[in-house]
């Protein structure tokens, strides 16, 4: 198996990554909003601050 980022030899001590720096790489994509599924409809771009609202409300772990 290969390194979802940069295609060397993954290590199994960091699997699916070949080392904690690409694992680290990999979380910042995550945690920036780098992965996205992209919408096939674009009027659910508009439904997307109430949704967020929403969900931010309804989240028993997050502080209203």
């Amino acid at each position: 198996m290969t390194c979802p980022i940069c295609t060397k030899k993954t290590d199994p001590k960091y699997r699916p990554f070949c080392s904690r720096r690409c694992a680290d790489i990999d979380l910042g994509r995550w945690l920036t909003g780098g992965y996205a599924i992209p919408s096939t409809d674009p009027e659910d771009a508009d439904d997307l601050p109430e949704a967020m609202e929403n969900a931010a409300k309804s989240s028993p772990d997050r502080p209203h």
